[in-house]
């Protein structure tokens, strides 16, 4: 193909871009249906109105359910209370978010403006302009001359911050005695039992890649067990001894190949239970920290700082898996008086 046309044919001229475009302006302005019909804008400011109101409720119906359903000590009461105050707060921001979308839509100027790019120089006519420019904004909103929606708006603004406030202050007489996070239920010669059942566990049950959620024998008898649990839930798992690397320090900890783990993360909390055969991952679903149960569960990926506290056990003289101790350093996230 010659230099002066191109795969289509044609000479290189008709294919020359022009050097600049030419500035096309604004689009024409088409009228909202709210700036030509005073009705349209009443029933939209009254839709405004109801948003808001019913974002308020939102805010009290979870104040209602924290102090009417509070948790209890099943999974099925905690689980009652979360949603009811969940469901509260969700139609908080919802209602408030529609508000406003609604009010910026409907209400407020729309008219297309082009805002020229100038240095930054924050001298006096500057400054006024961008007072200006504020006080138009302001009016634009039409705040002055439509009350209800002031109202309304301030109202659930004012409510929203209760539903976690209040919660938050409820919980402050409670019990904050951290040092009970440095021990949990296990002791020398305690039983692991299958989780939720409580029945005891022999050694060998557990096979080669299996996982096994574990509580101490005895939590579902005591008073409160959920607490203990939060502490005290382990997953065992099973590998090739040859697999599995342990420290000098953790020599003896583990029996022919059965390793014990606490399940709660080290980031923030959340159930480790995803276990990978292959690979001897365990993962946590919450922010996919990821640890090594053959290499004494340390990160290998994700947020988490340290590795999973590791159960001592070993075998009973009927072949139950038992803890030789309690963990070694306390189970779960950070918190005071604790860096790592």
């Amino acid at each position: 193909m010659s230099d002066e046309s191109t795969e289509v044919g044609l000479p290189v001229e008709q294919h020359a871009l022009p050097q600049r475009f030419e500035n096309p302006g604004l689009p024409e302005h088409h009228p909202r249906l709210t700036d030509v019909d005073d009705g349209a804008a009443k029933r939209s400011e009254r839709i405004v109105v109801v948003l808001f109101m019913l974002s308020a409720l939102g805010t009290i119906g979870a104040i209602v359910a924290y102090f009417t359903v509070p948790p209890g000590a099943t999974i099925a009461s905690i689980r009652l209370s979360t949603m009811l105050i969940g469901f509260g707060l969700a139609a908080t921001f919802i209602f408030a978010g529609a508000a406003s979308v609604h009010w910026s839509k409907s209400l407020m100027n729309d008219h297309e403006k082009i805002e020229y790019r100038h240095p930054m120089v924050s001298d006096t006519e500057t400054r006024e302009q961008a007072s200006e420019m504020l006080a138009d904004g302001m009016s634009d909103t039409g705040l002055s001359r439509r009350g209800a929606i002031k109202g309304a708006m301030i109202t659930a603004v004012a409510l929203a911050p209760l539903g976690f406030a209040v919660p938050l202050i409820g919980s402050v007489g409670g019990d904050w005695d951290i040092s009970k996070f440095r021990h949990t239920m296990w002791k020398k010669g305690l039983r692991l039992t299958h989780d939720p059942t409580g029945r005891p566990i022999k050694a060998s049950d557990v096979t080669i890649g299996s996982a096994v959620h574990v509580i101490p024998e005895g939590l579902n008898k005591l008073e409160h067990p959920l607490d203990e649990k939060s502490k005290a839930m382990v997953l065992v798992i099973r590998l090739d001894p040859r697999d599995l690397h342990e420290a000098p320090d953790r020599e003896g900890w583990s029996y022919e190949g059965i390793v014990a783990y606490s399940k709660v993360c080290t980031h923030v909390g959340c159930p480790v239970a995803l276990y990978e055969q292959r690979t001897h991952h365990l993962l946590c679903p919450c922010h996919q920290s990821t640890f090594d149960i053959s290499n004494g569960a340390k990160v290998i990926f994700g947020p988490a700082d340290r590795p999973l506290p590791q159960l001592p056990i070993t075998v009973d003289t009927e072949g139950y898996l038992v803890a030789q101790s309690d963990f070694h350093e306390p189970v779960g996230p950070s918190f005071w008086e604790r860096l790592k």
